[in-house]
C-alpha cells in the first residue's frame, strides 16, 4: 500500500513515485495530447450514447435523453474536478483505491481501499466487455443491413465480441509502443467522424422531427410507470459519461503525470459533454418512426437512423464503420486501462496470485500477465450471452 506522500510538482516523476512507496516499472511515453486522445477514446460519449440509444428511445424518449444528458454532464464535472485534484496530488495507477488509502482515516484505510479497488476493477473490466459487445453489434448490424436475410443470433454476437477483445489483446501485448501514437490518431479520427456524421445526417435527412417531439414528447415502452421509465432512460446518459478517470490509471506511463493527467480528465469530460449533446440532438431530429427505429432488424437503432436519413446502404455503412473504428480503439484503451489497474491492485497485494499479475515484462515494460487476465475476464463476461440474454437485454 502506498505511503501517504504526495507529489509536490518539484521533483522528477519517478522520484515522486518512489516517495509514495513505489518503484517506476512502466515506460513513460504519454504526453498531454496522447492522454487526451486516450481518455476521449474511452469516454467518447457520442459513440457510447449511440450504442445504447435504444434505452433512451424506449424509456422516456428524446426529452429524457436530452435533459438527462445535460444534468449528468453538469454533475459529472464536479466529480471530474475532484478526481483531477486527487490525481494531481497522487498520480498513481491505482487511481481511486489509492486515493482512498491516502485520504481515509488510518484505522480503516486498508479496508476501504480494498473495497474500492474491487469495485473499481469490476467496473473497468465490465466496461471492456461492454465495448466488445458494442463493437460486435455495430459489425453485425451492418451485415444485416447489407444482407437483410441474415438473422443475428446470440452466438454471432459473442464470437464477434471475442474477436474484438482478442484484437485489443494483440495490440496491447505485442504493440504497446504504438498506444500513444494510436491515441493521437483516434483523437483526430473521433472528432472528424463526429463532424462528418452529424453533417451528413443533417444534410441528407429531409423529414426532420419538430421541436415538440424532441423536447416535450415523452415515450414509455418499458411497461413501468413514468417515474421508473425516466430513471431507466437516464441510465443511458450515465453510461455515455463514464470512465473519464482513465488518465489516472495511466499516470505511471505519462511524462508529466501530475500536470497532464488532471487536464486530460477535465478535457475529456468537456469534449464528451459537448459532442454527446450535439449528437443526441441530431439523432432525435433525424429520427423516423420511433417504434420502427427501436425494433430495427440491425439491432442498432442508430444504424437505422443513418439509413433512413441517407437512403443509401453504402453511405450508412461508411458512417457506421467510422463509429466501429472508434469502438475498436475503445476496447484497446480499456484493456490498457484495466490491465494497469489490475497491475496496481496486485502490486498492493489486493488480488490472489498478486505476484503474477503485478509482474512487468522487462523488455516492453508492460504488465503482460495483467493484460491477459483483463482480456480473459472480459471474454468470460461476453460468453454469458451464449446462455442467457436477460442481463444484456435493452429492449
Amino acid at each position: 500500500m502506498a505511503t501517504k506522500g504526495e507529489f509536490d510538482g518539484s521533483t522528477d516523476e519517478d522520484v515522486a513515485l518512489g516517495n509514495m512507496g513505489y518503484e517506476q516499472e512502466l515506460k513513460r511515453s504519454f504526453g498531454l495530447l496522447d492522454m487526451v486522445g486516450f481518455s476521449f477514446s474511452i469516454v467518447t460519449c457520442w459513440t457510447a450514447l449511440s450504442g445504447v440509444f435504444i434505452i433512451g428511445i424506449q424509456a422516456g424518449g428524446p426529452p429524457v435523453m436530452i435533459f438527462g444528458w445535460i444534468g449528468v454532464c453538469v454533475f459529472t464535472m464536479f466529480i471530474a474536478l475532484a478526481m483531477a485534484e486527487m490525481c494531481s496530488r497522487w498520480p498513481l495507477a491505482g487511481g481511486q483505491y489509492s486515493w482512498v488509502a491516502m485520504l481515509a482515516p488510518p484505522r480503516v484505510s486498508r479496508q476501504l481501499s480494498y473495497i474500492t479497488g474491487w469495485f473499481m476493477l469490476t467496473g473497468i473490466v465490465a466496461m471492456g466487455a461492454v465495448s466488445n459487445a458494442l463493437g460486435s453489434n455495430y459489425i453485425l448490424g451492418q451485415v444485416n443491413l447489407v444482407f437483410p436475410d441474415f438473422v443475428i443470433e446470440r452466438w454471432h454476437t459473442v464470437l464477434v465480441a471475442w474477436a474484438v477483445g482478442l484484437f485489443a489483446l494483440v495490440v496491447n501485448a505485442f504493440a504497446p509502443h504504438a498506444l500513444h501514437r494510436l491515441s493521437r490518431f483516434i483523437l483526430v479520427w473521433n472528432i472528424a467522424s463526429f463532424i462528418i456524421v452529424i453533417t451528413t445526417l443533417l444534410a441528407t435527412n429531409h423529414q426532420k422531427q419538430d421541436t415538440d417531439f424532441v423536447f416535450h414528447e415523452f415515450r414509455n415502452m418499458t411497461g413501468f410507470g413514468t417515474s421508473m421509465a425516466t430513471i431507466i432512460g437516464i441510465l443511458q446518459s450515465f453510461f455515455g459519461m463514464c470512465c473519464y478517470d482513465a488518465p489516472s490509471h495511466m499516470t505511471e506511463e505519462m511524462t508529466h503525470a501530475s500536470r497532464d493527467a488532471p487536464k486530460a480528465i477535465i478535457l475529456s469530460v468537456i469534449m464528451g459533454g459537448v459532442t454527446g449533446l450535439l449528437f443526441l440532438l441530431t439523432l432525435c431530429f433525424c429520427m423516423g418512426d420511433i417504434e420502427a427505429t427501436a425494433n430495427s432488424s440491425t439491432g442498432v437503432p442508430v444504424i437505422q437512423i443513418f439509413y433512413d436519413s441517407t437512403q443509401n446502404k453504402v453511405g450508412t455503412c461508411i458512417l457506421a464503420s467510422m463509429i466501429t473504428v472508434i469502438i475498436m480503439v475503445t476496447s484497446i484503451s480499456l484493456v490498457a486501462e484495466g490491465s494497469r489497474s489490475v497491475y496496481a491492485f496486485a502490486r498492493d497485494h489486493g488480488l490472489p496470485f498478486s505476484g503474477l499479475w503485478s509482474r512487468v515484462e522487462p523488455k516492453k515494460k508492460i504488465p503482460l500477465y495483467a493484460i491477459f487476465l483483463t482480456v480473459t475476464v472480459q471474454l468470460g463476461l461476453n460468453a454469458i450471452y451464449f446462455g442467457t440474454e436477460t442481463g444484456f437485454e435493452t429492449r
